[in-house]
């Protein structure tokens, strides 16, 4: 029996999964694939007939300064949210798209990115990544109709609270498409 000769890509495989196996490169590398699909992936708008409607709520949070609020979602205004983790690798590939979105959208449209974690670890990482994002830690059991187990999940809900687009995983929230969709969505009349 003949002995395979070992070729640099097999080392280079070999290499790879071991960076997958150390913690401190495993994030780095889930989020630089993640980036990738970021840059290709665009999130999908709803079909007519399969947009939900929620029933108009104040959503109870706290604010990272630990400040009591209720943010009305479905009541008249268009609304980005998103439910992330700062240690989930979709969610902070995704994180520079929403940011630009919400730098230029943050006046028109209600952003609120939900987390469920320490707000101290929070705060670090949006000052490490200079981040300057409406972040909140929800204080309520969200509507049914909202309720997803993975991370990341983005909603764009309209002033009348008809879920436009929901999407699972890292997309380009800054895309050409999402951005259109929102000048729609904002010069829409309320009905």
């Amino acid at each position: 029996m003949k002995k395979r000769k070992f070729k640099i890509s097999d080392i280079l495989f070999g290499v790879f999964i071991v960076l997958l196996l150390i913690p401190q490169t495993r994030t780095p590398i889930q989020v630089a694939v993640n980036k990738v699909k970021v840059a290709i992936w665009s999130p999908s708008i709803e079909d007519q007939e399969d947009q939900q409607k929620i029933a108009a709520f104040d959503y109870a949070v706290t604010d990272m300064q630990g400040a009591t609020q209720h943010i009305a979602i479905g009541q008249g205004k268009v609304v980005f949210l998103s439910y992330w983790a700062t240690w989930c690798p979709p969610c902070i590939a995704e994180l520079p798209g929403i940011q630009a979105l919400y730098t230029d959208y943050g006046d028109k449209v209600m952003f609120v990115l939900l987390t469920q974690e320490e707000p101290a670890k929070v705060l670090n990482f949006v000052a490490r990544k200079q981040y300057h994002l409406p972040i909140y830690f929800p204080q309520m059991q969200a509507p049914e109709v909202l309720n997803e187990n993975s991370l990341p999940t983005n909603y764009v809900i309209d002033a009348q609270g008809k879920i436009i687009v929901k999407e699972t995983g890292a997309a380009d929230w800054n895309s050409t498409k999402i951005r259109s969709l929102l000048d729609e969505l904002i010069a829409e009349p309320m009905k």
